[in-house]
């Protein structure tokens, strides 16, 4: 038998199986009525402008999604960066943060996804990495943050495993809870950052200990392309069969990224072959 639920349910006299909750990236306008057109588990949508530096902005139905039992993910807006030497940016970066963990804890997410970052060209990588130690410092998380993986930009903090290590080390050595920081990996990032899909789970488990939470997207573009352009599952340059065994290992729950028109169908081929 079995159920959508996220919890182990009986295959077998003693074999025990893993329902994996599986969602995709919504408008935020109704993000409850998205989910039940994509037959989802799991819903990720941005609280506000994902470009703007204003703060977050609560959706008309708060109430019934913290009611509901579709897992809620928040994504922050794209252009917080506190890795930056920039103040005039990593400091407004710091706060929008921290504003945009507390509304995500108050909907009752279970964590709030956001970019590593990055540096100008001549900036010593150290700084970044010490920026992003003093974040967890001096913030307190009521829920976990999910540094996610990036595509593109040769001076970015989370493009490549090497330097996402050296970014992990800071940040939990710092972390006044180092189990609210959180990994998120997306599948068409590293790929177009030039990271090999087959083995990935495994080299980023090594790293951080965990994966909490998997974008599964298809890349438009070319393997270390740098670009960050999704599509559907099999309309893409990365092998299904890859993305599949990404997700069976990862044993992570699952938010599809992929244009809109195609996430129910890119949902049900998920869950046929998971």
């Amino acid at each position: 038998m079995g159920v959508r639920k996220g919890v182990r349910v009986s295959e077998g006299s003693d074999t025990l199986g893993f329902m994996v909750r599986i969602g995709a990236h919504v408008d935020q306008d109704d993000p409850l009525a998205h989910a039940a057109a994509r037959d989802a588990d799991v819903v990720q949508f941005f609280l506000g402008d994902p470009q703007g530096w204003k703060g977050p902005v609560m959706p008309a139905s708060a109430d019934a999604i913290r009611e509901s039992d579709v897992d809620v993910y928040i994504h922050a807006p794209y252009l917080i960066n506190v890795a930056t030497a920039n103040n005039r940016i990593r400091i407004p970066s710091r706060k929008l943060l921290e504003g945009q963990l507390k509304a995500a804890a108050s909907l009752g997410a279970k964590g709030l996804i956001v970019h590593g970052g990055h540096l100008n060209k001549d900036d010593d990588p150290q700084i970044g990495f010490g920026n992003w130690r003093k974040v967890f410092e001096r913030m307190d998380c009521p829920i976990p943050v999910l540094i996610e993986n990036t595509a593109g930009g040769g001076n970015a903090m989370t493009r490549r495993l090497d330097t996402i290590a050296r970014l992990w080390d800071a940040a939990t050595a710092g972390a006044q809870d180092a189990s609210k920081i959180g990994f998120c990996l997306d599948t068409c990032h590293a790929h177009a950052g030039g990271e090999e899909l087959l083995g990935i789970v495994e080299r980023v488990l090594a790293i951080t200990g965990r994966i909490d939470l998997i974008h599964c997207n298809d890349s438009r573009d070319a393997f270390d392309s740098g670009a960050d352009r999704h599509t559907n599952l099999g309309t893409g340059q990365i092998d299904p069969e890859l993305i599949l065994a990404i997700c069976r290992t990862a044993n992570a729950p699952i938010v599809v990224e992929t244009p809109s028109e195609g996430q129910a169908d890119d949902i049900s081929f998920l869950r046929k072959h998971l």
